[in-house]
């Protein structure tokens, strides 16, 4: 295990573009495996001796979506998002302003971007249509929206603060194994009713907002 640690570590150091691409490829598209099995076996209606049947062209198209969206945006938008919060804003490194800010800029531009990304590709890697696609990221993009802003915010501001930019993407990219998991599930979830609830309360609220 230590050796296979030593030759990722030099293959981030000699070539970090095509090692964050090929990594998040491989980490999203075993998430997606990993939430396939597990919506097939907690779902109502499974069966206790059905067989679990992977879904490979979708598992391809997830890890299309990691080797070119995820590897390749991360590891410019982290350089970055680095370059220009410590040098043209001048904010000491480390600092809680510095770590703040980043987790801010973050969350707020790029996390609704990489949802957006997603939902989108997926539609399109499905072949629906241009409509349902716009229909499915209004039912799924919300839900996953608040669902990570709870968790990743968190994770972030340790990132930020403890992780060297050279190996950011490193403790991001195994976070996605999980984060890979969960959107997929979600996706999978379609107008499961827990959505449909968050959606329903989040419409109220918005119309209790614009009476008060």
């Amino acid at each position: 295990m230590l050796r296979l640690w030593r030759w990722y570590q030099n293959c981030l150091a000699v070539h970090p573009f095509k090692t964050q691409m090929i990594s998040s490829g491989l980490i999203w598209g075993l998430g997606d495996i990993a939430a396939q099995s597990i919506t097939h076996y907690t779902a109502k209606h499974h069966r206790r001796f059905s067989e679990l049947k992977i879904n490979w062209k979708r598992v391809a198209a997830i890890t299309l979506f990691g080797f070119g969206f995820v590897g390749p945006v991360d590891h410019f938008w982290y350089e970055t998002l680095d370059h220009v919060i410590r040098f043209r804003l001048k904010m000491q490194p480390n600092s809680f302003r510095f770590v703040a800010t980043k987790v801010a800029v973050d969350g707020i531009i790029f996390g609704p971007l990489d949802l957006l990304v997603f939902f989108s590709f997926m539609g399109f890697a499905n072949g629906k249509a241009v409509p349902q696609i716009k229909e499915d990221v209004k039912r799924d993009l919300i839900p996953a929206l608040i669902t990570e802003g709870g968790i990743w915010p968190i994770l972030q501001a340790a990132n930020f603060r403890f992780v060297p930019v050279r190996n950011q993407l490193l403790y991001v990219n195994f976070f996605c194994l999980l984060d890979s998991c969960f959107l997929s599930w979600v996706e999978q979830q379609e107008d499961a009713p827990w959505k449909q609830w968050l959606t329903s309360f989040l419409h109220l609220e918005g119309k209790k907002g614009q009476g008060g």
